[in-house]
């Protein structure tokens, strides 16, 4: 009996092939699966101490966005607790992740990114950004940002 390719397997790149998440996106979801299960095992360890090293890590760009963002976040809504979220840094609120930071280097990205979960009260109409560009925090920026951080609050 002779074997046809089935559509999914006609489908994929320029190349023929669809090679399935990339290296960042696999490190992403490892990095998830180790959040999960430190928070299962109840650990008692420096959530925010781990989101300084992981800015600690990162490549001098990105590295930069990150401390002020952290700084902002820390201002402008400290009820909001830092942690790791797919091995980037983010902020909840009651548990649930709020907003993050993506590095523009461990994706392979133009831009850095400012995140909004859907957990952030940002509703404004039918359509309503919940993610931002970010290639440098001037005031105006840490104003808006510092805005943004109290709406999605709530």
């Amino acid at each position: 009996m002779k074997r046809t390719q089935s559509s999914a397997e006609n489908s994929g790149s320029a190349a023929g092939k669809h090679e399935g998440f990339t290296a960042e996106e696999r490190e992403a979801m490892k990095d998830r699966a180790k959040e999960l299960k430190t928070a299962r095992r109840g650990s008692k360890g420096d959530p925010e101490g781990e989101v300084l090293a992981k800015i600690a890590e990162m490549e001098e760009a990105d590295r930069v966005l990150a401390e002020k963002l952290h700084e902002i976040v820390k201002a402008s809504a400290p009820e909001l607790t830092p942690r790791l979220w797919y091995g980037m840094p983010a902020y909840a609120k009651n548990g649930k992740v709020l907003c993050f930071f993506q590095s523009a280097q461990k994706f392979k990205s133009k831009y850095a990114t400012l995140g909004f979960s859907d957990q952030a009260a940002l509703d404004d109409g039918a359509m309503w950004p919940t993610s931002y560009a970010l290639t440098k925090l001037t005031a105006a920026e840490e104003k808006r940002i510092a805005a943004l951080l109290k709406q999605a609050v709530g």
